[in-house]
């Protein structure tokens, strides 16, 4: 149900695109937000984690982004979040009922609300959309310095970037994004999800003993916004029976005060399951 939905929000964001004959990248959402009649204003006196707000005066709709984080990335996602509250169906009414004149979003993928999960999507297509994001990534490399690459092109936040390039890949990948030595949330590829019996990291789980634990341990790190590559294992992140080697790029996301890790693998389900049965036919059973 809730691939639906993400999937929905996110064709709705690239038909709209379409219908404003949006065709090259970077997209910007406060001149389409404009082009609706929609007015958008900074917010600088936000509430702690408040990304933004949809606003109704009389019949007329004000967007407000929050300024407290200084990434241009996240303040334009922000505003592609709530352009989504506006035009995707049955959020205006849902969140700006009668007698009630703002609603506040805190956009990032980590919300249980089904709406502000929606938004996010639909921002994330909004400025990432295929076939124009697919085709940005074929020449933009691989892993961290293909997500970095996209982000500059995209005009986008490394972790917005970072959930569309492991959504749109075909090889084995995910992200992790932590804080000190808790994982605050996981997103893996479909290539990763086939590979028998791995755990999805949880929210709040502890990160495991892999080099970003050991990043995360100095907070210089993390506000410099350092840069490492090491190699860990599937089992280390994900548990499973097969031992298959990863490569780990971890990269610390400043003043946000979180580590984005980046995760993958030249080793597909596949070449997996035929290296098991080949083992499996190599030994001997005994009665």
């Amino acid at each position: 149900m809730a691939d639906l939905a993400r999937r929905t929000a996110g064709r709705a964001a690239e038909r709209f695109l379409e219908d404003q004959g949006v065709a090259a990248l970077p997209v910007d959402p406060a001149a389409l937000a404009e082009a609706l009649g929609i007015t958008v204003i900074e917010k600088p006196d936000a509430s702690e984690g408040v990304s933004g707000a949809l606003i109704k005066i009389d019949n007329q709709f004000v967007i407000a982004y929050a300024t407290h984080i200084q990434s241009e990335g996240f303040r334009r996602f922000s505003i592609g979040h709530e352009l989504g509250h506006y035009l995707l169906e049955g959020h205006a009414d849902a969140l700006l009922p009668i007698g009630q004149s703002i609603h506040e979003s805190r956009a990032g993928y980590r919300s249980e609300d089904k709406y502000e999960r929606e938004a996010d999507h639909f921002s994330a297509r909004l400025l990432m959309p295929n076939p124009l994001f697919s085709r940005a990534m074929r020449s933009a490399g691989q892993g961290l310095e293909a997500i970095v690459t996209l982000a500059s092109i995209c005009e986008t936040s490394l972790l917005a970037t970072a959930s569309r390039y492991v959504e749109e890949t075909d090889l084995p990948m995910a992200m992790i994004v932590s804080a000190g030595q808790h994982i605050e949330y996981a997103f893996l590829s479909d290539e990763l999800k086939e590979f028998r019996d791995i755990i999805w990291p949880k929210k709040g789980s502890a990160v495991p003993a892999v080099p970003t634990a050991a990043f995360n341990r100095a907070t210089a790190n993390v506000h410099k916004s350092h840069r490492e590559e090491h190699e860990s294992d599937v089992r280390d992140w994900f548990g499973g029976r097969r031992s298959v080697p990863l490569t780990e790029e971890i990269i610390g996301l400043g003043a946000y005060g979180r580590t984005l890790t980046i995760l993958s693998t030249e080793t597909f389900a596949d070449d997996d399951d035929e290296d098991e049965d080949l083992e499996e036919r190599w030994t001997p059973r005994f009665k």
